[in-house]
């Protein structure tokens, strides 16, 4: 049998979301490991001014491509876009490129989707169902077509507590879903969207759901894996540890938490947080393509990309090493020392809020104001509060996941396979993967060189310098305005602070008796 570098070799791969940031990682792997790969033809579309070519011009100079680089300068040459459109009919890809790609292409990934979790339900449905539904209708075309792998999401099924390697049936038919909504007005939709997507926290994930059930109705027709992995976050080995290049899910999270913005968050400390970084999960989808190719199986093939079930690691576990690596390396012109607090409770989070965030914002903005600066601190908050309420529903329950096929397929691997495409998360070494995580936002996505840390923690010496006297002339004030004032409040500060002495003596007492 083939390994998988050499099953590659001389092969057409179609990728839809090529220019996303799991897109990308699969571009980079499968130029650096399969080196013979023939052709990879990516649907592309214009975007904010920018033409086709330029975005994969832009694409090409990321530093991601370094590795790649340096092995051949000429690796874009076997980079081929098309410009696609995945709103419109037929993906909007021309007559001639549709003849071009029926007749070469040999595997199909398709990792184009809409992630945002408050997507409106018409838009989530034309981009996660209907843009499948039109790329497995093209897939059927393909004279030469081995595998079709789709990229979903460990969350599709998040309604139930355990999730196997199955597709479950649907809530509703997507065809009849579909139909009904094409007459709706978008007012409507929107108003009846929660009674439609029901225990799911979003239309996301119900889309998500949707377009499994849309992929194997093919499977009679199509050699199919879909791929679930959990939450994607940095690389973890590939193609150096840490690369991410944005601000989506845990990264913004953390980025947050290193500039001092973030002081509370609401989570459960005890439920895990499932992390997959992202060069596990390319590295799963490419060796599910192969296997998919090579041995064809009669129905489509679920892989659950996640780590709780095997190597689980926690929200509260997470935020210690995160404040940690960010106090050691910390980011540049940070707004408060890195502290944050992770709680269950509704009341407390709520009062954190209104104490670490709203009232420091309202002051800095009052400064801004008064120094004819344009106030934007509360704006940010508030941006913050919101992608953060969108996170709660997974930061603070856990899901039990099978991962039998993940586990076969690593079986059926040759050790050489297994060492180049990795994706055992037994080996995961989790406070290393977040230290890489976290200089991994400061380096590629804030852009900060690691020569001015030392510049990063003078900024913060000063930031405590300054914490230290707000506290000590608080002190003052509640003395002076409050305490001694009033008789009552000097003889029960009086109290406490005795109170406090002969704790500390008995407790030096019982050291030394103990000693």
């Amino acid at each position: 049998m083939a390994s998988i570098p050499e099953y590659y070799a001389g092969k057409s791969v179609l990728i839809t979301g090529a220019t996303g940031f799991m897109g990308k990682v699969l571009v980079e792997k499968l130029l650096r490991s399969c080196p013979e790969v023939k052709a990879l033809y990516i649907l592309v579309r214009p975007k904010a001014g920018q033409s086709m070519k330029q975005r994969v011009s832009d694409m090409m100079k990321c530093k991601l491509f370094d590795r790649v680089r340096e092995d051949n300068p000429d690796f874009h040459q076997k980079i081929i876009p098309i410009s696609s459109e995945l709103t419109q009919p037929g993906l909007s890809i021309s007559s001639e490129d549709v003849a071009k790609l029926t007749a070469c292409i040999n595997i199909v990934f398709h990792c184009a989707a809409t992630i945002r979790f408050d997507e409106p339900l018409k838009h989530a449905l034309q981009l996660n169902v209907i843009a499948t539904q039109q790329l497995l209708s093209l897939a059927q075309q393909m004279h030469h077509l081995e595998a079709f792998i789709h990229i979903s999401t460990a969350y599709a099924n998040c309604n139930r507590k355990h999730i196997d390697e199955v597709i479950y049936l649907p809530p509703v038919e997507p065809k009849k879903l579909i139909e009904s909504l094409e007459w709706m007005d978008d007012g409507i939709v929107r108003d009846i969207t929660p009674r439609l997507i029901g225990d799911r926290p979003n239309t996301y994930t119900y889309t998500k759901a949707l377009a499994e059930y849309v992929v194997q109705q093919e499977q009679d027709k199509l050699s199919i894996g879909i791929i679930r992995p959990s939450i994607v976050g940095a690389s973890w080995q590939e193609p150096f540890p840490g690369w991410i290049d944005n601000f989506n899910g845990p990264s913004g999270v953390f980025i947050a938490a290193g500039k001092g913005i973030l002081r509370t968050m609401r989570a459960s400390n005890d439920a895990v947080a499932d992390l997959i970084p992202v060069d596990v999960v390319i590295n799963l989808t490419l060796a599910a393509g192969w296997y998919t190719a090579v041995h064809r199986p009669k129905t489509a093939l679920v892989y659950n990309c996640t780590t709780g079930g095997i190597n689980p690691f926690h929200w509260g576990e997470i935020e210690h090493h995160v404040i940690s690596s960010f106090k050691r390396n910390p980011l540049e012109q940070a707004f408060r020392r890195p502290n944050a607090n992770i709680t269950s409770n509704y009341l407390i989070n709520q009062y954190w809020i209104l104490v670490s965030h709203k009232f420091p914002a309202f002051i800095y903005d009052l400064f801004l104001r008064l120094s004819g600066q344009k106030p934007q601190m509360m704006r940010i908050f508030n941006r913050l509060h919101k992608a953060i309420s969108l996170l709660e529903y997974f930061s603070s329950q856990d899901w039990e996941w099978n991962s039998d096929n993940m586990n076969m397929l690593m079986g059926q691997l040759t050790p050489k396979d297994r060492k180049m495409f990795n994706f055992d998360v037994r080996q995961l070494n989790w406070p290393e993967y977040i230290e890489n995580y976290c200089i991994g936002t400061k380096k590629y996505v804030l852009n900060e060189d690691m020569s001015d840390i030392p510049a990063a923690r003078q900024h913060l010496r000063k930031l405590r310098n300054i914490r230290y006297t707000f506290n000590t002339l608080l002190v003052v004030f509640i003395w002076r305005v409050f305490i001694a004032r009033s008789q009552m409040a000097r003889n029960i500060w009086y109290f406490v602070v005795s109170l406090c002495f002969k704790f500390l003596s008995y407790f030096r007492a019982s050291s030394t008796l103990t000693n």
